[in-house]
């Protein structure tokens, strides 16, 4: 297989001598008959047995891939939301906090649009620094994560690399995200007036939030409980934009969790299968070091049914067979043996245990245009058979059947078994039994497979337990900037809450009560909305299909876990700027003010 001219060109010599190929083209529609008599030319007349556009063979070659790309955009869209809504409630904090700043600028001569570019620069310049040091980091993680991605697909000379431009399109759109994200609260500077700005000070306005705070101190919470609920009611706007990153954070943690949860549940082997060792046997060579097995099929089945330990054996023939309708050859897999069911695991539909019946994958049937119930017709070495889709497992070849040898049977075309697939009984020894195989024909080649149950997603687990991590403690951040600022706006209330008694774990406890209820309603919003996210993406992944039991994990005592989350973001962020709180001297505090 080679890459000419703009073309993928694949020729084999068949068994009269004569050379067969494909010839896929690359070149657009007004090329592609000039590149492709280039690519035959001096080839017999009937020697092209099917021509494809590239997009075709393009689709076939991402389609697993491309199960990671709705992850990556729900975690990469909630880091980017969290961080403007942190960038959002940083600059408007600094504003409303810094009144008497913004006064004494304008005072010095300061227009109100360079007071407004004070706080964006402000923001922008590490905004810069950080997108610096996160596309080097992104640029250092993408290598493998492709990699990972593609993992298991031949590619050949094609290079798995990201654009040049995407470094550089990080570099200048972040920093532009977070200008505007600070443009809108600090334009706030803009309006205020110089002499306004310095007599409001830092306070907060008087009476706000005052009649919730009254109706707390009239329950039998304690006083320092009350108070901290309360406190939120006094800065409505930036309430929000707390309660917003810590929904986020929520929603991450509860599509994590429920795509775990999926990802676990699709992989349950069959009934009577979970737990128990197999042994998986290679037949023939598959380079010039191994050795071309000297038994027969029949005779390789009967050494892996009569050797000690063997309970339940599977075979697969396979073979590239056309597709007849499609200019697309496709390949095709025949199971033989005991227990289709496992090899055969389907979601939708039924095993294609029947004659005349085939499983396909959701990639197969989303690129064909097919569903279940559909009759398709292949060419298997110049044999018509016609077939029922019946089944749509897991997941699957986009370019691939698979059938049962009955149906194969029936075609009087004849394919070697390229592997088994032997259950061993409870008990068996399963070194012994590889070693027995192999004493038998040097020919075949076992090895021992155990179901650990997670195995092909263990990738997707690992990078969203890592961005769900991540984007918490990011929320949590933006709870402590939070925290920071109004315990910046309350150093006066502070100072004569503890000269009048109140303790510094009274102190730790009004900081805490302040964002533990956002905390509480925030999980109330963000469960909701993290399950209807991860419904939605796992219910639209065009290369797998997941049943409903994988879809509905979600349990109370789980869904009580997750969204107690909220709390627990809340609290994180608030723990050590409230310990600063509670340390606060009384007499330095009521002296600066």
């Amino acid at each position: 297989m080679q890459w000419q001219r703009g073309l993928l060109t694949e020729w084999r010599s068949g068994a009269d001598g004569r050379w067969s190929g494909v010839v896929s083209s690359v070149v657009n529609r007004s090329g592609s008959r000039s590149g492709m008599a280039k690519a035959t030319q001096g080839l017999p007349g009937d020697a092209l047995t099917s021509a494809q556009s590239y997009l075709t063979l393009k689709q076939a070659f991402s389609a697993s891939a491309d199960a990671y790309l709705p992850f990556m955009t729900v975690f990469g869209a909630l880091g980017l939301v969290v961080a403007v809504l942190i960038v959002g409630n940083v600059v408007s904090g600094a504003v409303v906090s810094g009144y008497r700043h913004i006064g004494v600028l304008k005072a010095l001569g300061f227009t109100p649009r360079q007071a407004v570019t004070v706080y964006v620069t402000m923001v922008s310049v590490p905004a810069l620094a950080g997108s610096v040091l996160g596309t080097v980091a992104g640029w250092a993680l993408t290598g493998p994560i492709v990699h990972t991605a593609f993992n298991g697909i031949e590619t050949g000379t094609a290079a798995l690399a990201p654009p040049a431009w995407l470094p550089v399109a990080c570099l200048v759109a972040v920093p532009l995200l977070v200008a505007l994200a600070a443009f809108l609260p600090a334009s706030r500077a803009h309006r205020i007036s110089a002499a306004e700005a310095i007599t409001a000070g830092s306070a907060p306005r008087t009476g706000r939030g005052l009649r919730v705070q009254r109706w707390l101190s009239g329950t039998r919470l304690p006083r320092a409980v009350s108070l901290g609920l309360g406190q939120p009611f006094a800065r409505p706007a930036r309430t929000a934009l707390t309660m917003a990153s810590i929904v986020l954070g929520v929603v991450t943690v509860t599509f994590a969790t429920g795509l775990t949860g999926t990802l676990l549940a699709s992989m349950e082997p069959p009934d009577g299968f979970n737990g128990r060792t197999f042994v998986h046997v290679q037949v023939g060579a598959e380079d010039a070091h191994q050795t071309v097995p000297k038994l027969t099929d029949a005779q390789i089945e009967a050494v892996l049914r009569a050797t000690p330990g063997s309970d339940q054996l599977t075979s697969r023939a396979f073979e590239r067979v056309g597709l007849v309708g499609y200019t697309q050859p496709v390949f095709a897999d025949f199971y033989g043996g005991d227990a289709l069911e496992r090899p055969l695991h389907v979601i939708k539909g039924r095993p294609a245990t029947g004659l005349g019946e085939v499983v396909a994958g959701p990639a197969f049937l989303d690129q064909h245009g097919l569903k279940l119930g559909d009759r398709i017709t292949l060419d298997v070495s110049g044999r018509l058979l016609p077939v029922t889709i019946v089944g749509e497992p897991i997941e699957g070849n986009a370019r691939a059947v698979a059938s049962n040898a009955a149906t194969l049977a029936g075609t009087g075309v004849r394919l070697h078994v390229v592997e088994y697939v032997v259950r061993l009984a409870p008990g068996a020894d399963a070194d012994a039994y590889v070693k027995a195989i192999k004493d038998a024909d040097p020919g075949l080649y076992p090895n021992v497979v155990t179901h650990d149950g997670i195995g092909p997603f263990a990738s997707v687990i690992s990078f969203s337990t890592i961005f769900t991590v991540l984007l918490s403690v990011v929320a949590a951040l933006g709870v402590f900037n939070t925290v920071l600022l109004n315990i910046r706006e309350r150093r006066r209330d502070l100072g004569m809450l503890k000269s009048i008694g109140m303790t510094p774990r009274q102190v730790v406890a009004m900081t805490v009560a302040s964002v533990a209820g956002l905390g509480l309603v925030s999980g109330i919003i963000g469960v909701p909305l993290g399950m209807a996210a991860h419904r939605l993406i796992v219910e639209n992944i065009t290369i797998m299909v997941f049943a409903d039991s994988m879809i509905n994990v979600w349990h109370a005592p789980q869904l009580i876990a997750v969204a107690l989350a909220g709390i627990l973001i809340a609290v994180l962020g608030a723990l050590l700027p409230s310990r600063t709180a509670a340390r606060l001297p009384i007499a330095e505090v009521l002296h600066n003010e």
